[in-house]
């Protein structure tokens, strides 16, 4: 006997004989595109591998690649099994190869991966593309280990086709309590005084303790075994790219990164081979339509984990401005 999800239980498990509506939005590519426009907002159902070469050089703004980590997985019809490192480093570069032509010279790229990879990964990236920066982000969660420490950290790649491209400071900065407000004449200095407490819009680091990974009663939460919050997406999207740009997935699995892209006012296009996972990925997406939300990101500012964000009203925002 099934068992019942839940009322609060907001985690989407949609199955393919359930989702056939959403899967028929989906689409394949077997011939070269000469027009990335033909095939903007999409998600496309096939190997990467094989699609990437069929899409034209020198054509999205931004990818954020979320490849499959060295480890023993099974992802819906699809096993990776844990390789050696010298093979996943031939993978790594096997499919960044094929990723660097996509990207426009003023673009850039972001590669996600955890903490035995990141070494790897970074090196072959740097093949490729110029480093700029590796985030390091808190999971928040994890499993104990009796002999080790924890794992609650992965890493994130950032680098870039060349010298010119784009970074909006301004879009990601956080907004932080100020615990000792600092006063000159009596008024406020590098912070403001509102109804809901004391903030500051700070600089953000590369290192990012702010992130929730989704769980059962958040609308955003998939069945999927490695989903990425929609607030760490959020905040590449802003910060490496501008409106109507174009975001890049090779490796879309329940399609956060397009649901973000189009929450966020960008176009997007995204390459799942699991047709269970593009069925979740189109149905966030319809969802994307009337609700733009993205826990922790309100009005525009990223707010620590935790925080009461929904106490910033509009009212405050107005006071802010005011000053």
């Amino acid at each position: 006997m099934k068992k019942e999800k839940a009322a609060r239980n907001k985690t989407i498990s949609t199955t393919v004989a359930q989702g056939q509506q959403y899967l028929a939005r989906c689409i394949r590519i077997d011939s070269p595109v000469q027009n990335i426009g033909s095939v903007l907002d999409k998600t496309i159902i096939g190997d990467t591998f094989s699609v990437i070469r069929n899409l034209p050089e020198n054509s999205v703004d931004l990818i954020i690649a979320d490849p499959p980590y060295n480890l023993s997985k099974v992802f819906g019809n699809t096993k990776f099994a844990k390789r050696k490192c010298s093979e996943y480093e031939e993978y790594t570069r096997s499919w960044l190869s094929i990723v660097q032509p996509l990207l426009k010279p003023t673009g850039s790229i972001y590669v996600c991966c955890d903490w035995e990879t990141s070494l790897i990964v970074g090196r072959v990236l740097g093949e490729f593309f110029a480093i700029r920066s590796r985030i390091t982000w808190q999971r928040e969660k994890g499993r104990g280990a009796k002999a080790n420490w924890k794992n609650g950290m992965e890493d994130i790649w950032f680098a870039t086709k060349g010298d010119n491209y784009t970074f909006d400071l301004d879009a990601v900065k956080i907004r932080k309590k100020v615990i000792a407000p600092y006063r000159v004449d009596g008024k406020p200095k590098d912070w403001n005084e509102t109804n809901s407490g004391n903030f500051r819009d700070t600089c953000p680091s590369n290192f990012w303790d702010d992130i929730t990974i989704p769980f059962w009663s958040m609308p955003e939460n998939t069945a999927h075994p490695t989903q990425k919050p929609e607030k760490l997406i959020a905040k590449i999207i802003l910060a490496s790219s501008n409106a109507e740009d174009i975001v890049f997935d090779p490796f879309l699995g329940s399609g956060t990164t397009s649901v973000v892209a189009k929450k966020l006012g960008r176009h997007y296009l995204g390459v799942e081979i699991e047709e269970q996972y593009c069925v979740w990925a189109e149905q966030r997406l319809e969802a994307a339509e009337e609700n733009k939300k993205i826990q922790g990101y309100t009005n525009g500012v990223f707010w620590e984990r935790n925080s009461l964000a929904e106490q910033y009203t509009e009212k405050t925002e107005m006071n802010i401005n005011a000053k």
